[in-house]
């Protein structure tokens, strides 16, 4: 954002000891003036309300296609220990004498480093094509980028799901990837629809708390509808519905290709918001808002078309047909354009003069935040498939095994207290920005990172029958903690990067390196984890990747935070 940043987040009110003393006189003469406009400029931004934002349907819209991220990325966590075991090469049959615990976690340790490599591909590609899409948007148009993502992920999300071999699953994962380098973009188009400073922090929320519900609803339809002949018999089991047929072990295709359900609802999904975002996103480029194609004439068309059928049956409906709407909604409060976004009046600012120290500080603490949040949403699922083992020997910090959880069970356990992390989002969040700024709510999800990984592997060690009440109990902390402190992280290193950023028409290119480096960071996260994890299930110390990598990078995450202390944010 500009340089009249504020320097706590986007609608952060300054105290009267933030601001600069003007004169002994006019202190004393105007203090109680400056408390009282300060007063009512803080009453009205707490009254904001999110039906009080502008350019609802342009939201609305691009939020749908948030959805694509975490759809295409998220939802294959629950099963992806079962979906590696079943493409994976069969490995040699133990004889008599092996160990069948010692098999059991020699192929775990080996599913956990292919699963981290099919992890790691998806923000691989994104890592390659990040800043390429950020300059394309910056140079043609926002709209371009958004559409042409989505409808490659359209296609990578059926192909993932009728993928039989690890190479298949590899090359439609890398894919998926290559469309949603694009998220940066998205974030850019928030800022560009929404200008109004206090708005921005709902603003900035919306697409967070999106990926939040996305992610809420990919893991728990990932998790049920993985394997339907198992999860889901009264529809594709021997008697089920939809056995047609009657193969009397189910419906064929879903045996056949067992993981392919969650992939095409995720395409059905995004193939309704592939049509929306064609005809009703429009272009926020700054000099090109006016631009229009087939694709917006058409939905502009369906609009008019909605309007008279509307105003055939409601007469008291009265559509001014010279206004801007999009599926009949009136949009009297449309920002028109800026002078200084027109064309003529835009500057270029030179590629070198865009990395200040504040951007670069505020690259490395966006960057950070991920390098250790993949690995966690990565390891996690694993180590909760993983099977349990007998730990009464064990010490405080040499134990192994997991839980032995089914992939339904994880899908409904992470999505619930997914839900946790969407009502945070929308009613503490906004508050705690407000009275303690960016920064201060940021540090928190900070200090809760490391104090979450420490004591996570400790399930383990409650994976008995006797456990039972106190596992689940400790496994809603630890996940409820990770999550609280995930949904209050992830707006925070957005709105800090935003207001970072020297020039709003220099915001894809920032976004995009943002969201290049971040991943970078989810595919370094997820392979080290992976072959960390590995590493300790074979040493029979299930909490090295927990105390030796990710609690390592959340400390380091809660240094640069001090370190940044000289920047004004």
């Amino acid at each position: 954002m500009g340089r009249e940043a504020s320097n706590e987040g986007s609608v952060s009110v300054s105290s009267a000891n933030d601001l600069p003393d003007p004169t002994p006189i006019a202190r004393g003469d105007l203090g109680g003036e400056q408390i009282r406009l300060q007063s009512t400029a803080a009453s009205k931004t707490t009254q904001v309300r999110w039906r009080d934002l502008p350019n609802k349907d342009q939201l609305f819209i691009l939020s749908l296609c948030r959805l694509s991220e975490p759809l295409s990325n998220v939802c294959l966590l629950p099963y992806i220990f079962y979906l590696v075991r079943s493409v994976l090469p069969p490995t040699s049959t133990p004889s008599d004498g092996d160990e069948v615990p010692e098999a059991a976690e020699a192929t775990a340790a080996r599913i956990s480093e292919f699963s981290g490599l099919l992890i790691a591909s998806f923000p691989l590609a994104q890592f390659l094509v990040s800043l390429p899409w950020g300059k394309l948007s910056d140079k043609h148009g926002r709209r371009l980028s958004i559409v042409a993502g989505l409808a490659v992920s359209v296609l990578a999300n059926v192909g993932f799901g009728f993928s039989r071999s690890f190479g298949a699953l590899l090359f439609w994962r890398i894919l998926a990837g290559f469309a949603n380098g694009n998220v940066g973009i998205m974030r850019t188009v928030t800022a560009e629809v929404v200008r109004e400073r206090r708005y921005q922090t709902k603003a900035f929320l919306l697409l967070p708390l999106v990926f939040n519900a996305g992610m809420v609803a990919s893991l728990a339809l990932g998790g049920c509808l993985a394997e339907p002949v198992v999860n889901m018999p009264w529809l594709f089991g021997p008697g089920g519905v939809l056995n047609t047929s009657r193969n009397p072990d189910g419906v064929a295709w879903a045996l056949e290709f067992p993981y392919a359900l969650p992939a095409l609802l995720n395409a059905v999904v995004l193939g309704a918001s592939l049509i929306l975002a064609v005809a009703g996103l429009k272009e926020t480029l700054p000099g090109k808002e006016g631009q229009s194609d087939v694709g917006l004439k058409a939905g502009a068309a369906i609009t008019r078309w909605v309007e008279h059928i509307l105003r055939r049956r409601q007469q008291y409906i009265r559509i001014d047909s010279g206004e801007d709407t999009f599926l009949g909604q009136v949009r009297p409060d449309f920002e028109k354009p800026r002078p200084e976004a027109t064309s003529v009046g835009r500057q270029e600012l030179p590629f070198r003069n865009i990395w200040t120290r504040k951007v670069l500080c505020a690259l490395v603490s966006f960057g950070l935040l991920p390098l250790h949040n993949s690995a966690f949403m990565h390891i996690f699922p694993v180590y909760l498939s993983s099977p349990p083992a007998d730990n009464g020997e064990a010490s405080f910090f040499a134990f192994a095994g997991g839980l032995g959880l089914r992939s339904s069970t994880i899908g409904m356990w992470l999505s619930t207290f997914g839900i946790c992390g969407i009502l945070l989002q929308l009613l503490i969040y906004p508050r705690l920005q407000t009275r303690i700024g960016t920064r201060g709510v940021f540090r928190i999800a900070l200090v809760l990172f490391p104090i979450t990984y420490a004591a996570a592997p400790y399930l383990s060690l409650l994976a008995g029958e006797d456990d039972g009440a106190l596992r689940w109990v400790f496994l809603g902390l630890v996940v409820c903690s990770q999550i609280m402190a995930r949904t209050m992280a992830i707006p925070s290193t957005v709105i800090l990067l935003t207001e970072a950023a020297p020039s709003k028409t220099v915001l894809g290119t920032v976004h995009g390196a943002g969201n290049m480096l971040a991943s970078l960071a989810r595919t370094v996260g997820p392979a080290v984890g992976g072959y960390v994890f590995a590493l300790g299930v074979q040493e029979g110390i299930i909490g090295l990747v927990w105390w030796l990598y990710l609690v390592a990078i959340a400390l380091c995450a809660l240094g640069w935070s001090y370190l940044m202390e000289g920047d004004e944010y």
